[in-house]
């Protein structure tokens, strides 16, 4: 085998397939793309990629393929050395076995032999090893030269490679550079609009405190006009007072005398309460001894006293009803009396109007006239007629009369006395013509042809027969409905007056040929209540239709019926119309209550039904009379609320009042004659006792007497009226209580208030008996029972009687198979009872023995039992009844198959199960295999009857193989149902740590996450020694590589990374699975039209409002007449413009209008957030598996997948409402502080709210402790509702870019806040490099500026201050540094800016860089601005202005412009003078402190002397000057010394100096250069002092003289100088 493959090229290993590939491509794909200025393309992009990975992989071969040469190498040396030690040893050995035989010792040659060898196997066995090591070393040098001779194939490639890496990286470069640049003109603008924003801030915020200080000013106004009513109103309110004192005093007074006199009426009340109480005492004596000697008569006649007594009772309180209706009669006539007077007055103008052609106006005055006959007669107290009640109502209803017209009778009449006066004069002119009576001939006449049309017309479509002659088609006559309407009726049911009411039906032509339709009107009865809605069709087809609208407007409540009339080709037809009114619909669900025989002394009740099935309401009432009379047949209760129950309550008010009242006239004469006759009849039953009024007697005929011994045992509920409402129910309850054995009866009426609903008459029945033996329960209900169940029950005989009765329980024949009575017989003592057990055991042939008694149907069983007494002729007979039912459950369907299922998943299969038993049943499954789960409840719970319970039987195969099993559900009555499965199990190649994610419950806008593990496991050797099914078999995988593949759900808030991916055989793949909730894009869109369409109706109402106050205001105004006729052309113009406008706010706007980022959609997405509630997401996740590795022969064919190797990843996806939601920035998490100067702070503000019910604590994650982020505030409880705003602060180091997160967490949530920001090195230059800036000397009180500028070369925004020594905190200061500053460097100048301060020690601590003061306390020197910010490559100017307020030459201090960084830019000395007139003397030495006292200057009288000739002449400065002559090298070096003298340039003006005898002062050796001279404005001159020491100067001699100096300008000032000369030795 060797031999042959040494000859033939071996082929290349898998991992190099792609080396062949990639010879065979062409050479034009091999090279890289030349012209990268253009954008390169993502299939360009990716075959550099993958050039690059697949030569790096070839290195990595190639380092492998040498390495394993050089380590075979080694191994074949060290086999080499081994075998050279072995021969060695073996020829030691050789040797040492021939001295051995020379020495002929047999045991030490044979050891030696057994040595050798064991040596000779040794070495044969390294010699084998050394030739294999040998053999694998030439393979791999072999495979390492076809190696290298590949990579030298693929060396221009390389280089190509190399130089389209370089360009990416250009290219790449190159687009970071434009990102860059347009993020930082991006954040230029932003900027620019800050900036912009702030300027308009502040405009805000001067007009707002104009705006306050004008309010401010009124209020004050406002506050003295109500102070002084105030006062006013006090004054009012004390004079009130006292007169209201002066009246409670006379009303105590009153209440006094009061409280006497009811003192004194109290007493005689309780008197004459005595005398009336024992009167009552002694009437109520004689009542019952007159009641007595009346009950004893009664007794002796053989009368019933009791009822008779009863019925005594009864006629008293008739009587006092009685007299009470009279009384109420007195009240009700003089209201009749007044509509009487109304009702005249309305006929009176009624007639009046009779004279216009008004045909509905005689019909009223018809009407009126028999309301006002109705009206006498009911004064007379006769009853009205029917008709004559309907015409009452009738007028009721057209004149609107109701029960409101009693309660405002003066306003009703008003108004009809104004309509009639209308009516009046437009119906009568101021003369008569013959124009009259034409007009009522041709009135007449066009009347008359009208209503002979009319009834033409009327009596053809009542026929139905048009002159219209049918046509036969095609020799055949259409018999039936030329065109059928759907629905077949119009209906309209339950309308109300008033209102519209549109139904639509449909005409379709089913004629034989085509045919046309044509509306030819409406029944006369509906004219004017019904109109038709149609739009001609034109000729139809067979089978077409045409819809119609018929729109109907009830004028009248009655109910209405007629046609609508149409014509076709072929004849007419007609479609029914009806119109019905709402109604009364009443029914009882029984008008028998039978109650069967009872015994004495029981109470038994039964309920009647009484349903409304019709739209009106109505009350009702229970009336146990015999007879009814017409009128009575409704009734009339008046409602505790005022306003009418029903349209015919409120309508007919007035009618049902008379006809109640006639009524009870007409009852009241009817007991007067029943009276009579039954006194006449039997004059002697009725002694003085009852000495009653006749006409108090209601009841005295026998049927009366009888119907009350009838119904003395059955009396009525406590339900005897009401009102019953629309389609609703009441229970009338009917009680039995037999006193006395026998039959009881009762016939009683339900009477109802609506006029159209009869009453509805009920017959109730009962019997008492008083056997002895009885049975307090006559059915013995056994409720629902099962087959083959045992259930008992005891009944209980009764004995009233006095002896001991035997007694024998007797069961039917055909059902002593399954019931038992035990005993079958006993004895009952007397007045006890018997308890026998009954036991039911009901069998499934129950159906077969005894069908007469039971239902197999409904199930119910009905048995008579009878209990035979001795001695008594009737058996007591009681019912057992029970529902027998079966005990089956059934599933569905029989057999689950569960197919084939991954041993790594569940799978479930639902299964319904079924009860078809009438009682519930517990069941559960038993026995139930380790690898599957029954839920809910683990397969055990409770059915209802007829219920269908679905149940999940969830399989969790744990080996690959094939599973049969059956599950075995038993119920309690331990019964089994068996249900079979099956299902085949099989094992993916890979696997997944977990299959199921429970995320934690996440708040809208966070995230949660989780890690899982992809795993591609070895193989499991030990299952090929399982035996497998041929099932299996087909299903199992080979081992290697597999590619796998999540596929996420769409729109889902579900993401994994990576969702692709290759695994090796024992590899290991991380996966994360991150759950962000969000809002979706269209509901933010659909919540922010809805705010749109809020916010745009609340315009329009706005809108509206102030066009009516508009339109309101212009009536009140008054218009003269010539502007008055130019307005509509003005309101027509003014009108124009506000068309578009209506039009355009009509449009609503478009959802996908609304942008993400704008006011609206944010707006929309925190209203969301506050509203939404909580969200439950389960996503099920496959990850496909491929079925092998990728094919090497076609690397572009795709892969092939199977469903069997589907893994399933579950997620529980909960989403919360977010307990904090942010409020700034828009509602972004993300706080962008954009470039900042390295050492400049930027602070930012993040808001957040609490949207939860409950207080937070929230806490934060940590930052990086050393980075420029930070937050500056601690975080604290908020409570809902609340805001809490966090700081942030950003101050970069360095320049680069940072960016960090932060987690803002609660104990639900968890905000995440990305933090990032750049940090750029500021460049500022000034225009004074720093140093003395000297304003010189100026005016006192009046000021000069000096500008320095600033200038950013910087790429951001640099902020910077200018800070001024007087005006900053002191800095502490050493010894070294106060002298140097006390000592200054300027020597010329008086001017030492310093102040130094003193401790207890008597140190100075610090100093100032500050001198002389203004003494208003205003700064000498100031600057603006203060503090500020300079844009990106602008300048900014600093102006700084000195001001002294008085004279002094020690103005100083020092100004300081550092950066917001504490960078400064440099540092000034600034430095000036103030003298009171235009000239001025600087120079000299300094005469005292370098500072002056804040105190003021004494006042001038103090200051001057009193001779002010004197003064002038006098110097009144004092100046010392100096001078120090050096003596070094036996040589004097003269003396020279400077005064200044200046001019202020003000007030334009020039001066003059001088000095006097300067001649003396040459002879001392003092020369003066110039002694005078003009000083120009705004110049000075320098006074050169010379001092040079004679030749017989002494040593340390001092020589001083005065000379006055003479400075004229706007004031002549004199300074005294004192020159002061010496000779110096020092070297200083």
């Amino acid at each position: 085998m060797s031999d042959k493959g040494s000859h033939q090229e071996p082929p290349l290993p898998p991992d190099l397939d792609w080396l062949e590939q990639l010879s065979e491509e062409d050479d034009g794909d091999l090279v890289a793309v030349a012209d990268y200025g253009q954008k390169r393309s993502n299939d360009e992009t990716a075959r550099m990629f993958k050039l690059r990975r697949n030569l790096d992989q070839l290195d990595s071969l190639h380092r492998q393929k040498e390495h394993g040469v050089l380590k075979t190498r080694e191994e074949l040396k060290l086999c080499s050395e081994t075998v050279k030690s072995l021969e060695k040893q073996r020829d030691t050995l050789e040797e040492q076995i021939d001295q051995q035989k020379a020495a002929d010792n047999s045991v030490a040659v044979f050891r030696l032999r057994t040595q050798h060898k064991h040596l000779c196997q040794k070495l044969q066995s390294e010699e084998e090893v050394e030739g294999r090591i040998d053999t694998e070393l030439k393979q791999l040098k072999r495979e390492l030269n076809e190696l290298e001779v590949e990579l030298s194939r693929f060396s221009s490639l390389r280089q190509e490679l190399q130089e389209e890496e370089r360009l990416f990286q250009d290219l790449k470069v190159q687009k970071a550079a434009t990102r860059l640049r347009q993020e930082r003109d991006a954040t230029r603008n932003i900027q620019l609009k800050i900036q912009q924003l702030k300027d308009k801030q502040v405009t805000m915020k001067k007009k707002e405190e104009h705006e306050c200080l004008k309010e401010t000013e009124e209020h004050q106004a406002n506050r003295r006009i109500t102070d002084k009513y105030l006062k006013e109103t006090r004054k009012r309110l004390h004079r009130q007072e006292v007169e209201k004192e002066e009246q409670n005093r006379q009303l105590q007074e009153k209440r006094i005398q009061v409280v006497e006199s009811l003192k004194s009426n109290i007493a005689a009340t309780h008197e004459s309460l005595r005398i009336k109480q024992n009167r009552a005492k002694a009437n109520a004596q004689e009542r019952e001894q007159r009641e007595k000697l009346l009950r004893e008569s009664l007794d002796v006649q053989g009368i019933n006293s009791l009822r008779h007594m009863h019925q005594q009772k009864q006629l008293e309180t008739i009587k006092q009803q009685q007299e009470e209706f009279e009384e109420k009669q007195k009240s009700k006539k003089v209201i009749v009396e007044k509509n009487l007077q109304r009702e005249q007055l309305v006929k009176s103008r009624t007639r009046q109007q009779a004279k216009l052609p008004n045909i509905s106006g005689t019909d009223k005055l018809s009407s009126l006239g028999r309301v006002g006959d109705s009206l006498l007669h009911y004064l007379e107290s006769r009853p009205p007629s029917a008709r004559e009640e309907r015409a009452t109502a009738q007028l009721r209803d057209t004149c609107g009369l109701s029960s409101s017209d009693d309660e405002e009778p003066e306003e009703t009449m008003r108004q009809e006395e104004d309509q009639l006066s209308l009516a009046d004069s437009l119906a009568q002119p101021e003369c008569s013509g013959l124009w009259d009576e034409k007009y009522k001939k041709l009135l007449n006449e066009k009347t008359t042809l009208v209503q002979t049309e009319v009834k033409q017309e009327e009596a053809a479509m009542t026929s139905g027969k048009l002159n219209v002659p049918a046509k036969p088609v095609h020799g055949k006559k259409w018999k039936g409905p030329l065109f059928i309407s759907k629905p077949e009726v119009i209906l309209f049911k339950d309308f109300e007056v008033g209102k519209m009411y549109k139904n639509k039906f449909v005409l379709t032509n089913t004629s034989y040929t085509k045919n046309h339709c044509k509306l030819l009107g409406v029944s006369a009865q509906l004219k004017d209540f019904i109109t038709i809605n149609f739009k001609p069709a034109g000729s139809l087809s067979v089978g077409m239709s045409c819809d119609m609208q018929a729109v109907f407007q009830p004028m009248i409540n009655e109910d209405l019926e007629g046609d609508l009339h149409f014509s076709t080709a072929a004849g007419p037809f007609s479609v029914p119309v009806r119109c019905t009114i709402k109604k009364c619909e009443l029914e009882v669900d029984s008008q028998l209550v039978d109650f069967g025989s009872h015994v004495v002394g029981q109470t038994i009740s039964r309920t009647i039904t009484l349903t409304n099935k019709g739209a009106l309401a109505t009350l009702f009432s229970l009336d146990t009379s015999t007879w009814l009379s017409p009128e009575s047949h409704h009734v009339q209760m008046p409602s505790p609320v005022s306003t009418p129950t029903c349209q015919e309550t409120s309508s007919q008010n007035t009618t049902c009042g008379s006809q109640k009242s006639s009524r009870e006239i007409r009852t009241k004469q009817e007991r007067q004659k029943l009276c009579e006759a039954a006194q006449q009849e039997k004059p002697g039953e009725v002694s003085e006792g009852s000495a009653v009024s006749p006409e108090a007697i209601p009841e005295a005929t026998d049927a009366e007497l009888k119907l009350d011994e009838d119904t003395s045992d059955i009396s009525l509920g406590s339900v005897t009226e009401g009102e019953i409402g629309t389609f609703e129910s009441t229970k009338l309850e009917v009680v039995f209580a037999p006193t006395v054995p026998g039959a009881a009866t009762l016939d009683f009426h339900i009477k109802f208030s609506d006029q159209s609903s009869q009453p509805i008459p009920i017959h109730v029945r009962g019997t008492a008996v008083s056997i002895p033996v009885w049975v307090d329960r006559p059915t013995v209900d056994l409720k629902i029972c099962m087959f083959d169940r045992l259930y008992q029950d005891t009944v209980a005989v009764h004995s009233r009687a006095s002896a001991a009765l035997k007694v024998t329980f007797d069961v039917c024949p055909e059902m002593r198979k399954h019931m038992k009575l035990l005993p079958k017989t006993g004895f009952i003592q007397a007045q006890s009872s018997f308890n026998a057990q009954l036991k039911f055991l009901p069998r499934l042939s129950l159906s077969k023995d005894a069908p007469k008694y039971f239902d197999s149907d409904t199930g119910v069983l009905e048995v008579p039992m009878t209990v035979q007494v001795a001695g008594q002729v009737q058996p007591v007979h009681f019912t057992v009844q029970a529902v027998v039912t079966c005990t089956d459950l059934q599933f569905e369907p029989t057999e689950v198959d569960f197919g084939y299922c991954s041993v790594f998943h569940s799978v479930r299969s639902r299964v319904r199960l079924s009860n078809l038993s009438l009682l519930p049943q517990e069941f559960g499954f038993l026995g139930v295999p380790e690898f599957i789960e029954v839920q809910p409840n683990d397969g055990f719970g409770t059915l209802l009857p007829q219920e269908t319970l679905d149940l999940d039987l969830i399989l969790s195969a744990n080996e690959a193989r094939e599973y049969n099993f059956q599950l075995t559900c038993k119920t309690e009555i331990n019964r089994d149902f068996l249900l079979s499965c099956r299902a085949v199990g099989v094992r993916p190649p890979l696997e997944l740590s977990h299959s199921l994610i429970q995320f934690r419950a996440t708040a809208l806008c966070g995230n949660s996450q989780a890690i899982i593990y992809l795993t591609n496991p070895h193989a499991n050797h030990n299952q090929s020694k399982q035996p497998v099914t041929s099932v299996v078999r087909d299903v199992k995988n080979p081992e290697g590589p597999r590619l796998f593949s999540f596929t996420l759900p769409k729109d889902s808030d579900i993401s994994i990374t990576p969702s692709a991916g290759r695994l090796l055989p024992g590899q290991r793949c991380k996966v994360q699975v991150t759950f962000r909730p969000r809002l979706l894009e269209q509901d933010i869109r659909e919540e922010a039209l809805r705010v749109l369409q809020r916010a745009k109706l609340l315009r329009q109402k706005e809108l509206e409002m102030k066009r009516l106050t508009e339109q309101e205001t212009k009536k009140e105004i008054p218009v003269e007449s010539a502007k008055g006729k130019k307005s509509p052309a003005n309101r027509k113009h003014s009108k124009k413009p506000d068309e578009p406008k209506r039009d355009q706010q009509s449009e609503s706007p478009n959802p996908l209008d609304i942008q993400p980022g704008s006011e609206h959609y944010e707006q929309a997405r925190a209203s969301l957030l506050c509203s939404v509630t909580q969200r439950w997401s389960d996503f099920i996740v496959p990850c496909f598996i491929s079925d092998g590795d990728q094919s090497d022969d076609d690397s572009e064919a795709p892969p092939t997948w199977s469903a069997f190797n589907t893994l399933y990843l579950k997620l529980q996806c909960p989403a919360v409402r977010p307990s904090i939601v942010v409020i700034s920035n828009n509602g972004h998490s993300i706080i962008d502080f954009h470039q900042v100067a390295v050492g400049q702070r930027v602070l930012k503000k993040f808001t957040v709210q609490n949207i939860s019910s409950e207080p937070l604590d929230l806490r934060t994650s940590l930052l990086d402790i050393h980075g420029p982020i930070s937050l500056l505030n601690a975080l604290r409880c908020i409570r809902p509702g609340g805001k809490h705003t966090l700081l942030f602060a950003f101050s970069p180091d360095q320049e680069k870019t940072y960016c960090e997160t932060l987690d803002i967490c609660d104990h639900k949530m968890s905000l995440e806040v990305t933090l990032r920001g750049e940090g750029v090195v500021p460049d500022v230059t000034s225009s004074h490099l720093g140093g003395l800036l000297d304003f010189g000397c100026v005016l006192e009180k009046e000021s000069t500026s000096q500008v320095v500028k600033l200038h950013n070369n910087s790429a951001v925004e640099v902020g910077f201050r200018a800070l001024l020594a007087s005006l900053s905190p002191p800095r502490p200061q050493n010894a070294a540094e106060i002298v140097a500053v006390m000592l200054g460097d300027y020597t010329d100048s008086e001017v030492q800016p310093i102040v130094g301060k003193l401790n207890i020690n008597g140190n100075v601590s610090f100093v100032c860089y500050t001198g002389t003061q203004n003494y208003s306390g205003q700064s000498v020197f100031s600057a603006g601005p203060v503090k500020g910010n300079i844009a990106p490559g602008q300048s900014q100017d600093i102006t700084v202005t000195f001001q002294p307020d008085h004279q002094s030459v020690k103005y100083s201090d020092k100004l300081t412009i550092q950066l917001m960084n504490k960078t400064e830019v440099c540092v000034m000395d600034l430095k000036g003078a103030a003298s009171s007139h235009n000239m001025y003397l600087h120079g000299g030495d300094v005469l005292n402190v370098p500072f002056e006292p804040l105190l003021l200057p004494l006042t001038p009288s103090q200051a001057q002397p009193k001779d002010e000739s004197e003064g002038s002449s006098e110097p009144r400065f004092t100046v010392l000057l100096t001078l120090r002559a050096r003596c070094s090298g036996g040589g004097i070096t003269p003396a020279v010394r400077e005064l200044q003298v200046g001019c202020i340039s003000s007030n334009k003006k020039s001066g003059e100096f001088y000095l006097d005898n300067v001649a003396s002062l040459q002879q001392q050796g003092f020369s003066i250069e110039p002694s005078k001279g003009t000083v120009e404005a705004g110049h000075t001159r320098t006074i050169k002092v010379t001092w040079i020491p004679h030749r017989g100067h002494k040593p340390y001699e001092v020589v001083q003289t005065c000379v006055p100096l003479t400075v004229k300008g706007d004031e002549n000032q004199v300074y005294r100088v004192t020159l002061m000369a010496f000779v110096s030795h020092t070297a200083d």
